[in-house]
């Protein structure tokens, strides 16, 4: 939980209150963007994996039940087995060599705790050692081989029917890339165009320079796949990617030197990794419900004090106590935001437009406490009971300067795909107070892109750290 106190870089002249609306523009800042399908061809279906993983449990449950079939049994292998199914996404079929360690692992964990949870419920006809490595042995078989034939019949197709792609980035380094993958077609594929903003003389892939270009290329070739070559391009054609993949294109990017980073993926050779650019709708219902329940139960236990800050309030510094003020939400859509009154500023405009209304060597001892230790935010977890607002996010501004920041900082509106936060994953990484909005918009834009409800229960668990310990700051 945090107060917005940051000064804005100097320099940045005012600007008036038009919010950017938050939607997919081009590439390069102009015009409405590409005119996308309305969907594009799917990734390969998983339901024949998902079918040779549930082949593989039935032939192994004549071991696991013996004379008797004990449905429990057989449900809590099938529920174990399946649910340590790998989900890595790849850029080309993998070979079943690549997949055996993870798939006889998952299976062994499978059964080993199937056994332990069966012989807890059930220790009279516990599972022998001899049953459980047997079982072990014949699904992880049936696995690899059912595996094997689904992967081989895929890599067939993809030899015939390679994946259309774009590759995007700097003309020299992308042509390089997209002739390297055009020499290994067991890749899967195939590059049909290179989005750059500037002419290219020599041979090889076409340049696509126009928003027309694009689309054209992405309509007539039905592309998949989207290779980034170079960082500086996630920056400059960010409202592209985000729109590709948001009609189904996995986007991948695409080292052409020596990695950076561990490379657990390769395309001819180049290491490479799935950036997930999706829109993201708010983080879906898990997020959601971990909103409802955290902030419903919070304020039930924090009742007592919230009433004891507003009666310490209203005692020290007046009428008025809580303070309401509007900032922008999700989608760009404007709500009100509630906080224990800290300060009072001079007029409706002051709130609106002066970035740090609050002195804190002018207010009184409460007051700064109250602000010191974010209990001014508390309120804030009304907001998200309401749906305003979610417990971990990017934190939310006023329309003032949204519209300011939108045309300083690139990426800036792009923040608006989820709903704003109490607090986030730049509030935990020191980004509050005097700091950069640079910073916080990658910090933020970063979150989004990795999501998972589980970086919220870590980042909760952060913030908490953080307030039993605050810094004053």
């Amino acid at each position: 939980m945090t107060a917005e106190r940051t000064v804005p870089s100097p320099g940045v002249p005012p600007q008036d209150h038009g919010i950017p609306p938050v939607s997919v523009m081009s590439s390069r800042g102009a015009g409405p963007g590409p005119r996308l399908p309305a969907a594009l061809p799917r990734p390969p279906a998983r339901a024949p994996l998902l079918l040779a993983d549930a082949v593989a449990v039935a032939a192994a449950v004549p071991l696991l039940t013996g004379d008797r079939f004990h449905t429990p049994l057989v449900a809590l292998l099938a529920g174990a087995s399946l649910l340590l199914r790998p989900r890595g996404l790849r850029p080309h079929v993998p070979a079943l060599l690549d997949e055996l360690p993870a798939v006889c692992g998952r299976i062994a964990v499978a059964w080993l705790a199937t056994a332990a949870l069966w012989a807890a419920y059930r220790p009279e006809s516990a599972l022998s050692a001899g049953a459980v490595l047997a079982g072990c042995a014949v699904q992880a078989a049936v696995c690899c081989a059912l595996r094997a034939a689904v992967h081989g019949r895929r890599r067939a197709v993809l030899l015939r029917r390679p994946h259309p792609a774009l590759v995007v980035g700097p003309v020299a380094t992308a042509q390089r890339v997209a002739a390297a993958v055009l020499r290994h077609p067991r890749s899967g594929v195939r590059p049909v165009g290179i989005v750059a903003g500037q002419p290219d003389g020599g041979e090889g892939v076409p340049v696509l320079r126009t928003d027309e270009e694009v689309e054209r290329a992405v309509i007539q070739n039905a592309v998949r796949a989207v290779l980034v070559v170079d960082p500086s391009a996630r920056t400059e054609h960010d409202a592209l990617l985000r729109t590709l993949a948001g009609f189904g294109c996995a986007v991948w990017e695409v080292d052409p030197g020596p990695a950076p980073y561990p490379a657990r993926e390769r395309l001819a050779g180049f290491a490479c990794r799935r950036l997930e650019l999706a829109p993201v709708r708010g983080g879906g219902f898990g997020k959601r419900l971990l909103d409802i329940v955290v902030s419903g139960t919070l304020l039930l236990l924090a009742g007592p004090l919230l009433l004891g800050c507003a009666l310490a309030l209203r005692i020290s510094d007046g009428p008025g106590v809580v303070f309401r003020q509007e900032r922008i939400g999700v989608d760009g859509r404007p709500f009100t935001l509630l906080k224990f009154r800290t300060h009072r500023p001079v007029d409706e405009h002051e709130s609106a437009t002066r970035w740090s209304v609050a002195n804190e060597q002018e207010m009184r001892r409460f007051c700064r406490m109250l602000r010191r230790t974010s209990l001014d935010e508390l309120l804030q977890l009304w907001n998200v009971l309401r749906g305003d607002m979610s417990l971990v996010g990017p934190r939310p501004e006023r329309p003032y300067f949204v519209a300011q920041f939108s045309r300083t900082y690139p990426g800036y509106a792009t923040r608006h795909r989820m709903r704003t936060g109490i607090t986030g994953l730049a509030q935990v990484h020191g980004l509050r107070g005097d700091t950069s909005i640079e910073d916080r918009c990658r910090f933020d834009n970063a979150y989004i892109d990795d999501w998972s409800l589980w970086r919220d229960v870590c980042i909760l668990l952060r913030t908490a750290a953080t307030l039993v310990r605050p810094t004053g700051s």
